[in-house]
C-alpha cells in the first residue's frame, strides 16, 4: 500500500498530520510467553475508542522490540494498523542493527498501511557520525515513506547535534523523537526545528511545549493510557484546549494530573525507579491495573513482584484512579 505522499513531501505531510496525543503501545504476551494478538487488539480498541488517541507508535521500546522476532514485529505492525484503520494514524518502529533488515521492516510497514516509520539508530558496534549518517542514508534512500529519527537514552548512544543536523536534510526524514531531558529537546528544536518536527515524550513538559515552542503533537509514550481511563481523559482534554489557544483552562485541567504524576515519579522516573531497572515491566503492570492487557515482560527484563504490584495499586488508588487488582494479577 503506497502512502499518499512522495518521499520529498514527507516533511510537509508530517507537519500536517502529526497532531494531538499519540500513545506508545506495549505488546502483551500469553502465559507461556507467546505473542497475544487478541489482547493487543483489545488494547487498540481502548486506545482508539474510549481514550481517543490521535496516533499509535507501535513495535518500539514499549513493545520490547528487542525481544520480538522479525515475524512477531511484522505481526504487531499488521495488527495495530488493522485495528487503527479509520480511527487513528500509526507510526511503526522499524529500526534494527542491520540496515538491510531495517529496510525490509520499513517496506513491510508501508505495505501494510503504516502512515510513517520511526527508526532507532544502531547502537552496536560503536560508530562515528559519518558511519551513522551512511547507515541512515542507506535506509532512507530505500524507503518511500516518512522516517522519524529516534534519539533515546534507551539506545545507550545518543545522536550528536551535528549528525541530527545532517540527517534533517535527507528528504524523507521528517521528525525526531527526543527521549532525553528537556534541555536536550530544546537544543535539538533550536537546531533543526525549522526543517523537521521535534517532539519530546514527556507529559510533564507537554503543556509548556505547546504554549512556548509551538508543538502540536505529543509523540509518544505510555502516558495516554497510564494517566487516563475511560471517562476521565485529562491529557486529551488539556491538549485540545491548548491547541485551541485556551492556555488558562488547559493549565487548570493539566493540574488535575499532579497526583498521578507523583505516582509516575515514584514508579517510572525517579532514582528509586532507575535502581529497579528498565521501566517497561512497571509500565505494563500499571496498565494492567487500569484495565489494559499488562502482563509480563519478556526476558531479559524482570517481572514486577507481588509486593511492588500491591504497592503500585495502592498508590494509583490514592491518586484517584480505578484499579482492577484481580484483572492485573490474572494478566500477569
Amino acid at each position: 500500500m503506497a502512502v499518499d505522499y512522495a518521499p520529498d513531501q514527507a516533511k510537509q505531510a508530517a507537519r500536517e498530520r502529526f497532531r494531538g496525543v499519540w500513545a506508545a503501545s506495549t505488546v502483551p504476551f500469553t502465559p507461556d510467553g507467546g505473542l497475544n494478538l487478541p489482547a493487543l487488539r483489545r488494547d487498540m480498541a481502548r486506545l482508539t475508542g474510549d481514550l481517543a488517541v490521535d496516533g499509535v507508535f507501535c513495535a518500539g521500546v514499549m513493545s520490547e522490540f528487542w525481544a520480538l522476532t522479525g515475524t512477531e514485529r511484522r505481526q504487531v505492525v499488521e495488527t495495530v494498523v488493522g485495528e487503527a484503520a479509520g480511527r487513528c494514524q500509526v507510526i511503526a518502529h522499524t529500526g534494527h542493527h542491520s540496515a538491510d533488515e531495517t529496510i525490509e521492516l520499513t517496506r513491510h510497514a508501508q505495505a501494510v498501511g503504516a502512515d510513517f516509520v520511526v527508526v532507532i539508530n544502531p547502537y552496536y558496534p560503536a560508530a562515528d557520525d559519518d558511519g551513522l549518517y551512511q547507515w541512515f542514508a542507506r535506509v532512507c534512500a530505500r524507503a518511500d515513506i516518512g522516517v522519524w529519527l529516534f534519539d533515546t537514552r534507551f539506545a545507550q548512544v545518543g545522536l550528536s547535534l551535528e549528525l541530527i543536523d545532517r540527517l534533517a536534510d535527507i528528504p524523507n526524514v521528517c521528525g525526531i523523537k527526543v527521549g532525553h531531558d528537556h534541555a536536550r529537546y530544546l537544543e535539538v528544536l533550536g537546531r533543526v526545528g525549522d526543517r523537521i518536527l521535534v517532539c519530546e515524550p514527556n507529559e510533564g513538559t507537554w503543556l509548556e511545549n505547546m504554549r512556548d515552542h509551538g508543538q502540536r503533537v505529543f509523540m509518544s509514550s505510555a502516558a495516554p493510557y497510564l494517566y487516563q481511563v475511560p471517562g476521565w481523559r485529562p491529557m486529551r482534554d488539556y491538549t485540545e484546549l491548548a491547541l485551541a489557544g485556551d492556555m488558562v483552562k488547559a493549565a487548570e485541567v493539566a493540574a488535575t494530573l499532579e497526583p498521578v504524576r507523583a505516582v509516575a515519579a515514584r514508579w517510572l522516573h525517579g532514582e528509586q525507579a532507575r535502581r529497579r531497572g528498565h521501566p517497561v515491566p512497571y509500565i505494563k503492570a500499571w496498565a494492567g491495573l487500569l484495565g489494559m492487557s499488562g502482563g509480563p515482560a519478556r526476558p531479559p527484563l524482570g517481572q514486577v513482584s507481588p509486593a511492588d504490584l500491591a504497592a503500585m495499586a495502592a498508590d494509583l488508588e490514592a491518586a484517584g484512579l480505578p484499579v482492577d487488582r484481580a484483572g492485573a494479577v490474572a494478566a500477569g
